[in-house]
């Protein structure tokens, strides 16, 4: 398995799987998960953070373990469960689960 490291404002993002079936048991079928306008994930790694023009890096306020919520349409497909998107893209955090 490769090893991506992301650079400066990138976060490296793993997808977690939505649920197949709602909590009374009924199946949820598949154009009804894919319908859904976001997403969430958990950060595996993160980029330094962004330069200014002087030199100067402002470190992403995201850190490895976050679990994130994302729009369903960002980000570059690394595989089906992995992408990269900017710190920026990222719409929060997601406190408890």
């Amino acid at each position: 398995m490769l090893k991506i490291l992301p650079i400066s404002q990138k976060v490296l993002i793993k997808r977690i799987k939505e649920k197949e079936t709602t909590e009374g048991g009924l199946y949820l079928p598949e154009q009804v998960q894919n319908d859904a306008k976001t997403f969430m994930g958990t950060v595996i790694s993160c980029g330094e953070g962004k330069r200014t023009t002087d030199g100067m890096v402002v470190p992403l306020q995201i850190k490895e373990g976050d679990v994130v919520l994302l729009n369903k349409y960002v980000g570059n497909d690394i595989d089906t469960d992995h992408l990269i998107v900017r710190e920026e893209e990222i719409l929060g955090v997601v406190e408890s689960i």
